[in-house]
């Protein structure tokens, strides 16, 4: 882009911008002050008093520059200067509540959720109600309201329903935690739950008033929240219809367990911290029987041998039910040579082995795994005996001895295979994660993760099993929530059978739309690989699930008309009434007779089913559009979210719950590094928008400049923030500003009834519109395609290109020529169409900056519109697109000679031959005929000296002419035009006074002998009665 410069100033700054830059002469300034009165300050004007430079000496011809004086200058008040009551200071900190609070007396948003037209729905991810927002909090809910108000923008019914998850684990924490350990002891499952709510409900309107500041729109005063009834009632609906399709059973099989937690947790549940370490051993366990189906040599290579295997969780060996291999992998027999015992080893893993025993393992024997299938081995801490299986593909060379040990109560893998052979389901362990009397006596009471884990260590080592131990680092499940392991653990739960509606959902996500596509390809092998989801959980504060349990046999009692008939308790009464009524009255009639026979279950449902059925207790139960068009939220959904709003979709419905998935990443520090306390690098939303307590050091710098933060991030992944970028984006915040404030002061006095038709404007300033027509059109694509950096982007581009070029060249017309001229009213014209364009653009991604500026447009609102917003996006007219070509290529072409005039220019201030461009005259020559002849049409060539911002530009015929006689000059290849030869000499004649353009008629009018021949007959006209004293005629 062109370097602007002001020819006030001996320096330019390309990053300037139109509101900020100064007056073009001094008596502007002093016009400023004469005009200012009751509105706004005028640009550029300074806070004292005013004077203008004055030059003696001559021009041209002259010798000597004279002294300089200072002296008010007396055609100040002849000036027009931009006017607006938009201010410079944003203010935000006082502005935006205000503004917010006009929105909500005037009904914007209602109007956009209630209006006759097309809908669009964006459902709402719901956030746990445990405690304040934090940075990515607002990332995510600013994202929403960008889609959101884009839709409005474009005319779409959008109603937004924000939510919050209120039950689960998180919340019953901070209860629990709220409370001392003897007030715990006496906390009653009801009782429980009636904090809980209530601690929730504060949080719910704690993070709905920040919320509510960061300028989002949505149903703030009927959100939804997982704890209302008619919510609750909806997800037992979603649940009935998935029990009725035979997709929720009830079984024994290892789950995620949480010690610390004392239930079972989703895979969304987990964590996978950095760091942590476990006790890997190698374990010999020595071969008992070898059935007569194994051939022959191998029966004999087993006399003596032991099966070597390798595990990260000793405390699984009571478990221990098998040993597995892969048929189709080759084994050895292998003596030690450091003890002459025989192992058992994976063929592939031999050397491995080898150097983890520290002795060579010499083959005696290598067959397939299959081979091996029904050997029998014994354990080392029980007289029993196990058998070798045949494992799946999970068993592989990779690490270990390519024997695995097997415990079908300890993990998904092994359970598999245990069903498969009809194997025991041992699992001696216990809620707390502590060994069971199953175990042993001597294990009893020991935490499987501390103390149990290592006397399984020494009771091998004591047994002449251990091979080998050593430290190993890997990535191990946590709770997310307790920050402590997990281990994989057989209990009775509630699954739903996602292997009985897998492939619909697969069908279903082939039908969805992901951004970035890359999302597709993170959660497709989440679902296909998925076969059961444990949706029950052992705590109080959740969703019950509706099952009675016979007290002698525990047999589950649950069907439609439990489900159907507790449903409707719900509706009217809420969950609560589990707790709180008796058996006989939760259950429906036909089975009141048998009510004392059972006893109501105690599990709740994973709180991922409760949000997973957002779609039915949101979406379709407010009459929103279904499917949604949109779901917006963090990546790490994939496996939360998403999931188990496709899951439950698909098994209740047939259909996936949207149309869109579109997904953001984490928020990092300025360094890259993860926000901690400990770290001291968090960023709280609040303190942004707010400030700190000390404003002068931390200022509060509104809710505009952090959603423009968001806008200008690459947000689909991780994005950085700290102060120095909150600064950064201020200062383009207050550019944005400057150019809005400028482009809406010189409006002052326009009115689109005086409008210029388009086939009036002029050439170049058809070429504004043109370009003004292409920015418009990306903004769109960028918000159609929800790439919000590109729509800061094309903004910053086209206002940067106002600052340094249009509005650069259109000061003169507008300050200094006639009010009415046709010229000045043609830009005016272009400007008006800027601007409204120009805070429609920022409309959805700084509403507050733009709602402010379309209320302090200077004359009607278009349409009549009440709001930027009901205005809607603002019509592109196909005139502007059908700019011609040839035309637009010759603008580009002249604004690349613009900028080596100014090159050059710049050059001859340098060397102080000039002091502002104004005091140059500018010679041309274009090597291209046609291109030379458009310059010295008759349009065109009056413009030229305007264009260039100099006193005079002559267009030569030749290059050599174009450069004769000038120190400062330059010959460059500009495509459409040749080579093109630009020279740069001082203009001849006077500097007038009130355009600083010289002149060589400067003085010509008697009565204004200060004025140039273009101002003194404005003078005369609209300021008859002036009185100026001659003065001598300035000059450079």
């Amino acid at each position: 882009m062109t370097t602007a410069r002001s020819s006030s100033s001996s320096s330019s700054s390309s990053s300037s911008c139109a509101g900020t830059m100064r007056p073009r002469c001094a008596l502007v300034r002093a016009a400023s002050r004469r005009r200012a009165g009751t509105t706004a300050p005028a640009f550029g004007a300074p806070a004292r008093g005013l004077s203008v430079v004055v030059r003696a000496g001559k021009g041209e011809g002259d010798g000597g520059k004279g002294k300089e004086k200072k002296k008010d200058n007396a055609y100040g008040s002849t000036v027009r200067l931009p006017q607006t009551t938009f201010e410079m200071r944003a203010n935000s900190v006082v502005k935006e509540p205000l503004m917010q609070k006009w929105w909500r007396d005037n009904g914007v948003y209602e109007h956009m959720k209630t209006r006759d037209a097309e809908r669009f729905t964006l459902h709402d991810g719901p956030p746990y109600a445990n405690g304040d927002l934090h940075i990515g909090h607002a990332l995510n809910k600013i994202l929403k309201d960008f889609v959101n108000r884009w839709q409005m923008v474009n005319g779409k019914n959008v109603r937004y329903v924000p939510g919050w998850d209120c039950h689960g684990l998180p919340i019953e924490l901070k209860v629990l935690q709220s409370m001392d350990a003897d007030a715990r002891k006496e906390l009653s499952p009801i009782k429980l739950r009636y904090k809980a709510k209530k601690f929730a409900m504060k949080t719910v309107e704690s993070q709905r008033d920040q919320f509510m500041r960061y300028g989002i729109w949505a149903d703030w005063e009927e959100p939804y929240m997982t704890l209302l009834p008619e919510y609750e009632a909806a997800q037992l609906e979603v649940f009935g219809k998935m029990f009725l399709n035979g997709h929720i059973y009830r079984g024994k099989k290892p789950v995620h367990w949480s010690p610390s937690s004392m239930t079972a947790l989703a895979e969304a549940e987990l964590e996978y911290p950095e760091g942590h370490v476990s006790q890997s051993i190698y374990v010999a366990f020595p071969v008992s029987d070898v059935p007569d189906s194994t051939p022959s040599e191998l029966k004999e290579l087993l006399s003596d041998a032991s099966l070597a295997v390798w595990t990260t969780t000793p405390w699984t060996m009571p478990a221990n039910a098998a040993v597995a291999v892969n048929a189709r992998l080759d084994y050895s027999v292998c003596r030690v040579e450091r003890t002459g015992k025989k192992l058992v080893v994976a063929e592939g893993l031999r050397e491995t082995v080898a150097a983890k025993l520290e002795s060579a393992l010499t083959t005696l024997g290598t067959f397939k795994g299959q081979d091996f299938e029904n050997v029998q081995y014994s354990h080392p801490f029980y007289e029993r005996k196990s058998p070798m299986i045949i494992g799946g593909e999970y068993i592989t060379t990779e690490a270990g001895t390519g024997l695995v040990h097997t415990a079908p109560g300890h993990g998904q893998d092994d359970y598999i295979s245990g069903m498969k052979y009809g194997l025991p389901l041992l699992s001696p362990v216990d809620n707390a994660g502590l060994f069971t009397a199953e175990a042993g006596a001597d294990l009893e009471g020991k935490s499987v993760l501390g103390d149990g884990n290592v006397l399984c260590i020494e009771k091998l080592t004591a047994a002449g099993a251990l091979l080998k131990q050593e430290a190993y680092n890997h990535k191990y499940p946590y709770d997310w929530r307790t920050k402590k392991p997990t281990i994989f653990r057989a209990t009775e739960q509630w699954f739903a059978s996602v292997e009985g509606f897998r492939e619909k959902a697969l069908e279903a996500m082939d039908g969805l739309t992901f951004i970035p596509e890359s999302g597709s390809k993170r959660m497709r092998p989440m679902v296909s690989g998925r076969s059961d989801w444990c949706i029950s959980r052992q705590r109080a504060w959740g969703v019950p699930i509706p099952a009675f349990y016979h007290k002698d046999t525990n047999e589950v009692l649950m069907d439609e008309s439990i489900i159907t008939h507790f449903t409707e308790i719900v509706r009217k009464r809420g969950t609560d009434a589990w707790w709180e009524m008796e058996v006989e009255e939760l259950l429906p009639a036909q089975y009141k007779d048998k009510a004392a026979d059972y006893v109501r279950g105690s599990d709740t449902m994973d709180v991922w089913f409760d949000s997973g059925s957002s779609w039915a207790g949101v979406v379709k139960s407010r009459g929103l559009s279904f499917p949604a068009d949109l779901y917006l939220e963090g990546s790490d959904q994939h496996r939360g979210w998403f999931q188990s709003s496709l899951l439950t979709g698909v098994a209740a419905t047939g259909e996936a719950p949207y149309k869109t998935i579109l997904t953001h990443g984490f928020v990092l520090d300025e360094k890259g590094y993860k926000m901690s306390k400990s770290l001291g690098n968090v960023i709280d939303p609040r303190s942004v928008i707010e400030g700190g307590k000390n404003q002068k050091t931390e200022p509060g710098y509104g809710a505009d400049t952090l959603r423009l933060w968001v806008a200008s991030t690459d947000y689909t992944g991780d994005v950085n923030i700290g102060m120095n970028i909150i600064k950064q984006t201020s200062e383009s915040y207050r550019k944005l500003r400057g150019t809005i404030r400028f482009l809406m002061g010189v409006l002052d006095d326009f009115n689109p009834a005086e409008a210029v038709a388009y086939e009036n404007l002029p050439a170049f300033d058809k070429y504004i519109l043109q370009r003004l027509d292409e920015t418009m059109s990306d903004i769109e694509k960028a918000y159609d395609s929800y790439t919000y950096s590109q729509v800061v982007s094309a903004v910053t581009s086209f206002t940067t290109f106002l600052s340094n070029v249009y509005l650069d060249v259109s000061k003169d017309k507008l300050y200094i020529g006639e009010q009415s001229d046709i010229e000045r009213r043609a830009c005016q014209t272009v400007v008006s169409a800027i601007v409204e364009r120009l805070i429609a653009a920022i409309a959805p991604l700084t509403p507050h900056m733009a709602e402010e500026a379309y209320q302090a447009l200077p004359y009607d609102k278009p349409d009549g519109a009440i709001s930027v917003f009901t205005r809607g996006w603002p019509k592109r007219p196909e005139a502007w697109s059908r700019f011609p070509a040839s035309e637009v290529a010759f603008w580009d072409s002249f604004l690349e000679i613009r900028d080596t005039v100014n090159k050059v220019i710049e050059d001859s201030r340098t060397a102080k031959l000039l002091g502002a461009s104004l005091e140059a005259k500018v010679t041309v020559h274009c090597a291209d005929g046609d291109f030379a002849a458009k310059l010295t049409s008759d349009e065109i060539k009056r413009q030229l000296r305007y264009l260039f911002i100099v006193s005079d530009v002559e267009i030569v015929s030749s290059g050599n002419e174009a450069v004769a006689g000038c120190d400062f000059k330059s010959v460059v290849d500009i495509p459409g035009a040749g080579a093109v030869s630009v020279g740069v000499r001082r203009a001849a004649g006077h500097k007038c006074a009130r355009c600083w353009n010289f002149s060589t008629l400067v003085g010509s009018d008697a009565k204004h002998s200060q004025l140039c021949e273009r101002c003194a007959p404005i003078v005369l006209k609209n300021h008859p009665d002036l009185v100026v004293a001659a003065e001598p005629v300035a000059s450079a």
